[in-house]
């Protein structure tokens, strides 16, 4: 799985947004099951302040004592699911994203161990759930929500994996990776067929 991603993400040239604005890592956690990788997200809890209720990849907003993004997203997952920074072999950025909040985010992908035991922070995830890389590839979607970005409409999917929805800033960052690892010539510039 390593040489895959790592393969793949060398040849990829993440889109860099030029905008002056506060800055959030967050990782892709992928899972070194190279029969059925998974992928991690979690479920914010309700009484955050920002994108309460809503799947996310773990990470956060950049602290003045970050070194690098990379290190934010680090640190916020192992704040968020347990998993320390050394379970964690960060493989590469993929292109930056804007959260509604005006929030520039970088997520990196990651490679995880598939046994490490994870555990909600209570204080800010409801739950972590995985879902297999091979569901996303089949592109089920349960429905394409329009969103607006700079002048350009983006078609992005929505995928239901159990109780969980898949949508937004985390079904972007989803897609970019399933396109740079898997070629999965999912276009979310153009509407789907």
């Amino acid at each position: 799985m390593e040489d895959l991603l790592t393969e793949r993400l060398s040849k990829y040239a993440p889109r860099q947004l030029a905008l002056d604005y506060p800055e959030a890592g967050v990782l892709v956690p992928v899972t070194d099951n190279h029969r059925n990788p998974e992928i991690i997200f979690t479920l914010r809890s309700e009484h955050m302040k920002t994108h309460r209720g809503q799947v996310a990849f773990p990470g956060g907003k950049r602290d003045p004592e970050d070194a690098s993004l990379a290190e934010t997203a680090l640190r916020e997952t192992h704040e968020e699911i347990g998993l320390p920074p050394d379970q964690v072999r960060l493989i590469a950025p993929l292109s930056q994203v804007m959260s509604l909040h005006r929030i520039v985010v970088t997520p990196y992908v990651g490679l995880v161990p598939v046994d490490h035991p994870l555990q909600a922070n209570p204080a800010e995830i409801e739950s972590i759930f995985r879902v297999p890389v091979s569901f996303f590839l089949e592109d089920k979607r349960e429905r394409t929500n329009t969103l607006s970005f700079q002048h350009n409409t983006l078609y992005v999917p929505c995928y239901r994996w159990e109780r969980y929805q898949i949508w937004g800033l985390s079904a972007v960052v989803l897609v970019d990776f399933l396109n740079a690892v898997y070629d999965a010539g999912i276009d979310i510039l153009e509407p789907p067929r």
